[in-house]
């Protein structure tokens, strides 16, 4: 498993260099809809359609939401380089934990945690001493599938990570178009122009299940300090 051939690489030659590094080195760790591992297979594999609709690409993931001290939502846009879903608005960091050791602890979705630290430094600059891995509270766990183009889609087990911190950023031109710290309403409006098509506006699929299903009640939680009491790493809700 994992390497694509060289006809890929070939095939894939447009690609952006570091998108293209990314797709073809970073192993994703393949599950069962039970979330157990099963195997392990190149980013670039992962996200084909092909393999989406043959049922062999199922990966873990994750989603962090992180609020500041005044209780907003940090969103960042996609960089117009990224294979999937360029230039769309999502939650603050959106990846996969790789096949490593250190990404695959289960205790306490500790490999999950690490992965977030990770990508939040590579994607956002933040660094590891403000975001501590034992902080990160996982709420939930979902199981969707979307395309991105003909091409390339995701089929996920996406772990919901929060934390409230106030952090520095320097966010990564490779990784990152934009961000925005948005309060309730401000993601409502935004919403409302993803439907509407205003201004181009375009949201990830699962940060828009997110929105739908869980994020403005466990909003309320980041504001009463009760995020504990929301978790529930038991279920995994197929959307």
């Amino acid at each position: 498993m994992g390497k694509a051939g060289p006809g890929a690489v070939e095939a894939d030659a447009g690609m952006d260099a570091v998108q293209r590094r990314l797709m073809f080195e970073d192993e994703c760790i393949l599950v069962d809809e039970q979330d157990n591992v099963v195997g392990h297979e190149s980013k670039y594999n992962c996200h084909l359609m092909e393999k989406i609709e043959t049922g062999h690409a199922l990966h873990r993931a994750f989603s962090v939401f992180l609020f500041n001290s005044k209780y907003e939502l940090l969103l960042q846009q996609r960089s117009a380089t990224k294979v999937t879903f360029p230039l769309v608005w999502t939650n603050t960091c959106c990846s996969h934990p790789l096949y490593r050791e250190s990404e695959l602890i289960e205790e306490n979705c500790v490999g999950v945690r690490n992965a977030a630290q990770r990508k939040l430094f590579d994607e956002l600059g933040i660094v590891a001493d403000e975001l501590p891995v034992d902080q990160f509270i996982p709420l939930g766990r979902m199981l969707y599938k979307a395309p991105s183009d003909g091409k390339w889609g995701e089929h996920e087990l996406d772990y919901l990570l929060f934390m409230v911190c106030d952090v520095k950023l320097n966010p990564n031109p490779e990784e990152v178009a934009d961000v925005k710290y948005m309060n309730r309403d401000q993601v409502k409006e935004l919403l409302r122009k993803a439907d509407a098509g205003e201004d181009g506006v375009k949201l990830s699929p699962w940060f828009r299940l997110v929105v739908d299903n869980f994020l403005m009640g466990w909003w309320d939680h980041v504001e009463q300090g009760t995020l504990q009491e929301a978790a529930d790493m038991k279920t995994i809700h197929k959307l």
